[in-house]
């Protein structure tokens, strides 16, 4: 994983953002640590909000890389995913066509239970709910670095799912 994200960090135009990327605490962090300060932005809990920062980025030239520890979370998201990164080359007739990284989670249940709303796999719904968004779900290792550099080449936007039991080992 931190083979990718350097990878990504290496296009100018690419930035970071989300909940724990500038500081320890979480997985996504530490997959984070080699990626220099000016290419990340520090969010608060407000997904919607880190969502929408992420569509503006990308209208203004940006590849975000907007990080969601847990795919439970990402779900917050929705009325931007849905109704705006989705819609938004349609509703403006080709003229506008955003592309964001979207980077998430589906917890581990192992060794500690976490609670359901911290361990739900919810990559069906964003499939079926997202015709013009791309989900990956990265389930072995050495998908990894070929999944994120197919993703930073595309043209459109994608939502990367990593299965923390599967690819960290719990």
């Amino acid at each position: 994983m931190i083979k990718a994200m350097e990878l990504l960090a290496k296009d100018e135009r690419v930035i970071f953002l989300g909940q724990n990327i500038s500081y320890p605490g979480s997985p996504i962090y530490e997959t984070l640590e080699s990626i220099p300060d000016n290419k990340k932005i520090e969010m608060p809990v407000a997904e919607e909000m880190q969502m929408g920062m992420s569509i503006g980025l990308s209208l203004e030239g940006y590849i975000p890389v907007s990080c969601y520890p847990r795919i439970d979370f990402l779900m917050r998201a929705m009325d931007q995913l849905v109704n705006h990164l989705d819609k938004i080359e349609e509703m403006s007739a080709g003229r506008f066509k955003p592309k964001v990284l979207i980077r998430t989670v589906v917890g581990a249940t192992t060794p500690l239970y976490p609670g359901a709303q911290h361990c739900q796999d919810h990559t069906k719904l964003l499939e079926i709910g997202l015709p013009s968004v791309e989900v990956f779900k990265l389930e072995e290792a050495f998908t990894i670095v070929p999944t994120y550099e197919m993703c930073l080449k595309a043209s459109h936007s994608s939502i990367i799912v990593e299965y923390a039991e599967k690819i960290r080992g719990g």
